[in-house]
């Protein structure tokens, strides 16, 4: 068994607002880790991702510090460096279609804005992330990936990048201050611009060939 911790706290990036996210490696069954609180993966399972160059990966091998190790090894560190990333088109595409579906959906009325808003938080962020690492060979997995792309960077305030991320951290954890529907309707029209922003990126990575 071996035990990890990655994230924010690894980075430096800690704050107020911060979990500690763990990861177990383990094989079988073991009820003393609570799945809401571990990421929990088998070893045959983080080899392959590694093999596949999965983003998951990278944020691993880029950051993970362990914390146990059953046999004094660093499962991890033996892995070496992951394969390369070669999902990015369709990883982008992926989550620029999340994004457009919740965009619609809170335009059509919905009434699950708070979860909408988390997806498109979710949805810009990895879009961000999976940019980066694919046509930059850049890892950045912060929650301000696509506030940290220099000139590609998302053009919103921080207002509404703020909005998003709250909405993000209330659907996953339940904490938080509670988002008002007018907060929503104010910030509309930058959120609706972050499709441009995708779409613009999305055409980067589709002409590139090498991706």
């Amino acid at each position: 068994m071996h035990i990890y911790a990655f994230g924010s706290v690894c980075r430096g990036e800690i704050d107020a607002e911060s979990d500690i996210d763990t990861l177990v490696v383990i094989d079988g069954n073991d009820n003393r880790f609570d799945t809401s609180i571990y990421s929990i993966y088998s070893y045959n399972r983080l080899s392959e991702l590694w093999k596949k160059g999965n983003p998951f990966a990278w944020h691993l091998a880029s950051e993970a510090k362990i914390i146990y190790s059953s046999d004094g090894k660093d499962f991890i560190k033996n892995l070496g460096i992951p394969s390369e990333y070669r999902k990015c088109k369709e990883d982008c595409r992926k989550f620029f279609t999340l994004y457009c579906k919740a965009i619609a959906s809170i335009s059509s009325g919905g009434n699950s804005l708070v979860f909408e808003m988390s997806t498109i938080f979710l949805a810009m962020r990895n879009f961000a992330t999976c940019f980066l690492l694919g046509q930059d060979k850049i890892g950045n997995f912060s929650r301000q990936a696509a506030l940290r792309m220099g000139e590609k960077s998302v053009q919103i305030s921080n207002k509404t990048y703020r909005l998003l991320e709250r909405s993000r951290i209330l659907c996953i954890r339940g904490t938080g201050e509670m988002i008002q529907r007018k907060e929503i309707e104010s910030s509309l029209d930058e959120i609706i611009s972050i499709k441009k922003w995708m779409e613009s990126l999305l055409n980067e990575v589709e002409t590139n060939g090498r991706i």
